[in-house]
């Protein structure tokens, strides 16, 4: 890819545009972090509202993505400040410290994996191609791959990875015909992985309710990147880090980031949990959020129709009291 020019997959439309921006309330001035950068779809239109009196920070794992997004950025929005950061927003603590800034005004979450990295077939996240079983996000730092998960781990871990994580119903029977398999031959492709699923499926249920590995990939990659562990660390800076009166804005796409996201900002928001029975405070708990959607946001209809990706998309809303 040539520095300065996206490629398809780079121009996909930013979800929920009109809600993240008018959820954020950017001025000029404003120190903004977008946490998952991606092509800069939110960020080109986040960095125009800052200005050039503002700043705009940009996390991503993928240095095809930061090339993308500071080329993108420098021709659609020049003279705006922004600086990119290599890395994963669980680790935004270190981040913001070699950004040297002193907090930020808003944080921005978009949890969704529609990066253009994650469509080339070689790194093994697409059901709809034949590719090695990789799954890793961040492959330099990441040692753990598909591949091991799927070969190494018991029986009872992969059905329970598949069923908390991917939310399959039919968890116990995949992970039975996984490890059957595995004792013929390794598995290693994606294709492979795509026919065990569907072995452990009952016919009647791959009719419907879409591609029926999709639950089983999302569990994996999940487990891979430990998705979830660090969207709880990436939470806990993000609150540490955030002004007064800045809001952190999150958008989820399965019920297992959305939860962690709904538990986050409502612990983050509880005051005194004493016993009623007691008259006087002795918790010392005071509110740190205060949350501002209490229930999430959804896409409207014409956006669905326009980007599918936005069927599933929440927006959930805190700001630092």
């Amino acid at each position: 890819m040539e520095r300065g020019i996206l490629t398809q997959e780079y121009r996909h439309e930013p979800v929920m545009l009109g809600e993240v921006l008018e959820s954020l309330r950017l001025k000029s001035g404003s120190v903004v972090c977008d946490c998952t950068l991606g092509g800069a779809g939110h960020s080109v239109k986040m960095a125009a509202q800052v200005g050039e009196t503002g700043l705009l920070l940009g996390v991503d794992q993928d240095d095809m993505a930061l090339e993308a997004a500071g080329a993108r950025l420098d021709r659609e929005v020049p003279g705006v400040p922004h600086q990119l950061l290599k890395g994963n927003f669980g680790d935004l603590d270190e981040l913001l410290c070699s950004a040297e800034v002193p907090g930020v005004d808003g944080f921005l979450f978009d949890l969704g994996v529609s990066s253009p990295q994650l469509d080339i077939p070689g790194r093994g996240f697409s059901y709809n191609e034949d590719a090695p079983l990789d799954m890793r996000m961040d492959p330099g730092n990441n040692t753990l791959n598909a591949a091991e998960v799927i070969n190494t781990y018991n029986e009872h871990d992969l059905a329970r990875i598949l069923r908390v994580y991917g939310e399959e119903k039919f968890a116990s029977q995949i992970a039975r015909e996984i490890v059957r398999r595995r004792e013929q031959e390794p598995i290693e492709t994606t294709g492979q992985f795509v026919e065990i699923i569907k072995a452990g499926i009952p016919a009647a249920a791959r009719r419907h309710g879409g591609h029926p590995a999709k639950k089983s990939f999302q569990a994996i990659r999940i487990e891979v990147n430990h998705e979830l562990d660090v969207l709880e660390r990436g939470l806990d800076a993000a609150t540490r880090w955030l002004n007064p009166g800045g809001r952190i804005c999150v958008i989820s796409y399965h019920s297992l980031e959305d939860r962690i996201v709904k538990n986050h900002f409502k612990e983050m928001s509880q005051g005194c949990t004493c016993p009623p029975e007691i008259p006087v405070c002795v918790c010392g708990n005071v509110p740190i959020l205060k949350v501002i959607t209490r229930k999430p946001l959804v896409a409207q209809p014409d956006e669905v129709e326009r980007n599918p990706r936005a069927r599933s998309a929440k927006i959930r809303v805190a700001q630092r009291l």
